[in-house]
């Protein structure tokens, strides 16, 4: 027993002292920062909230993938509901930032990205699903992981790459062949900009009350 001590205690102490790394990587990242704002007041914009981005998600284990997994194995919902909160924010904002460019009869942001729906975006929102949960994150999933070290991450970032570039490559097939066969849909165009926000946010609010309700019946079968 005394043995196992020693030797436990032994490895406590043989532990590296992290913080000298630590305070060079932020000396380094301060550093780029302020090399990059030389370069474009822009660039040094992108990288801080690169940085605060990522450090909020890996301190938060903040992921897509888990919010639409935990569900199904452990029961839990906490990721889901913070995902429909964060949809239901931006929602919010993003409605705001259109209807004041609309009412000053300016081009409405985004606009261009309001594109056709139809059975095949299903079908892809259901492969890209499957390929989340098999490498285990959605892209910010998979990007904080690989900062975390994780090497099989870094294999999913890598065909994470190669699969983005061949669908870029692949895309104007695939528009002019099944994207524009379906219908756009922009919900301030059939119910009003408020009453599209409303509809939004009513959706939002019936999927957030299943997600408790379905936590709660998972917690009473344990």
């Amino acid at each position: 027993m005394s043995g196992n001590i020693r030797y436990y205690s032994r490895r406590k102490k043989s532990k590296k002292n992290q913080i000298p790394i630590g305070i060079s990587v932020i000396i380094a990242i301060i550093a780029f920062g302020i090399y990059l704002t030389t370069k474009s007041s822009h660039l040094g914009l992108y990288w801080v909230i690169g940085i605060s981005f990522g450090f909020i998600l890996q301190r938060a284990r903040f992921c897509f993938t888990a919010s639409m997994r935990d569900p199904y194995l452990t029961g839990s919902t906490s990721l889901t509901r913070a995902v429909l909160i964060a949809f239901a924010i931006t929602s919010i904002a993003f409605t705001a930032i259109k209807y004041g460019a609309h009412i000053n009869g300016l081009p409405i942001p985004g606009q261009d990205y309001v594109v056709p729906i139809s059975l095949t975006t299903a079908i892809g929102a259901f492969i890209f699903g499957i390929g989340m949960v098999i490498a285990g994150g959605c892209a910010s999933g998979t990007l904080m992981r690989v900062g975390e070290g994780f090497t099989m991450q870094i294999l999913s970032l890598f065909f994470f790459i190669v699969g983005s570039l061949w669908g870029a490559h692949d895309f104007g097939w695939w528009k002019r062949n099944f994207i524009v066969k379906g219908k756009s849909i922009f919900l301030p165009d059939i119910f009003g900009w408020f009453g599209g926000l409303a509809v939004n946010l009513i959706i939002i609010g019936i999927i957030y009350i299943l997600a408790v309700k379905w936590e709660n019946k998972k917690s009473e079968e344990i």
